[in-house]
């Protein structure tokens, strides 16, 4: 098959061809595995992090991508959720032991032995995919391949975020940066926080634009102050100062979601400047987003029929999968990015 595979750290700043096209051999699947024709993958700023080294691949070469959707081609002779033909999707989440006591407590996104879809294993920058069937889902009947690819990390950990900010019908809500996660989140609150509105914070007029497009209360620069206070936060920027600027405009018990694998390096000429009494007293909380559950993307896939929810894509052929990872990397962002693969 072919497939593009990340062959060895390197800066983006320093090459224009990060990943490199080759052919590996078919997958074949174990007793309770499937094999997945890759239709469509969704393009992840965390795969810039894993080219980069700040989420170091387990090996080299490794084919990344953990937004996967297509059909089902060879099913394992122990499969029973599955069968050839079904329109399937996976996640970030490609493993976890299920007997830890994080996995006991439906934690499994803390699991010591987590294993990460295209850092761990291969993903799905390629024309197959193989996975245990107990990590796979069955597709929105609604949705083409290109709009489903980004339910099952963009969609999946910001509905995670969500549900970590305890938001209630009424609050308000900041996001800080608006990509392929951001914009769904919004479209989410919508639906099931009516009564709340959305403050969006970032860098880009585009992106502040489509923000109040699609149904934002307010857009604004990242240090821009919003009209009103916020009681929760979530964000998603590769970088360390932006989610702790808006520290000074939350309500007293506020909270900020981090939703990142990995942050980029502090640049020392804006190290963080945190004051205690105007950014943290008052029980303002800062939580990270680690990884994600299979409870998670059930869920979510559950709430994006009944929204019903389709993202805003920009679709990449799949000899263009560079051409996408540096456009994440210019910030060159409207909604999520996909790469069609069959």
């Amino acid at each position: 098959m072919k497939a593009w595979v990340i062959e060895k750290v390197v800066s983006l700043q320093d090459t224009v061809e990060p990943l490199k096209l080759t052919n590996l051999e078919d997958p074949t699947p174990q007793d309770r595995e499937i094999v997945i024709k890759v239709c469509a993958c969704g393009v992840c700023h965390t795969e810039i992090d894993e080219i980069e080294g700040r989420a170091k691949p387990s090996f080299f070469p490794i084919v990344p991508g953990h937004q996967i959707v297509g059909e089902v081609v060879e099913v394992g002779k122990e499969v029973k959720k599955f069968k050839k033909g079904d329109r399937v999707g996976a996640g970030w989440i490609y493993w976890a032991c299920g007997e830890c006591s994080f996995c006991k407590k439906e934690l499994e996104n803390l699991c010591p032995n987590f294993k990460a879809t295209g850092k761990d294993v291969h993903g799905g920058y390629a024309e197959y995919f193989k996975i245990l069937e107990d990590f796979a889902f069955l597709l929105p009947e609604n949705l083409s391949y290109e709009e489903a690819a980004p339910l099952f990390c963009a969609g999946a950990i910001g509905y995670r975020s969500l549900k970590l900010t305890y938001l209630k019908n009424g609050e308000n809500l900041g996001l800080i940066g608006f990509g392929a996660s951001g914009h769904l989140v919004l479209k989410m609150v919508r639906y099931i926080f009516p009564d709340s509105k959305v403050f969006v914070f970032a860098r880009s007029p585009k992106e502040r634009e489509f923000a109040l497009n699609i149904g934002a209360y307010w857009a604004g620069d990242i240090d821009e102050a919003p009209p009103e206070k916020i009681h929760a936060a979530i964000d998603t920027t590769p970088v360390w100062k932006p989610p702790f600027s808006i520290l000074k405009h939350f309500f007293p018990a506020g909270r900020l979601i981090i939703n990142a694998i990995r942050k980029e390096e502090i640049d020392k000429s804006e190290l963080l400047k945190l004051d205690y009494s105007r950014d943290l007293w008052l029980e303002k909380e800062i939580k990270s987003v680690a990884n994600v559950t299979r409870k998670d993307i059930g869920e979510f896939l559950n709430l994006a029929k009944k929204i019903p929810l389709k993202p805003e894509i920009q679709i990449y052929s799949f000899e263009k999968a560079n051409e996408a990872l540096l456009d994440i990397k210019k910030r060159k962002i409207k909604g999520a990015k996909v790469l069609k693969v069959g």
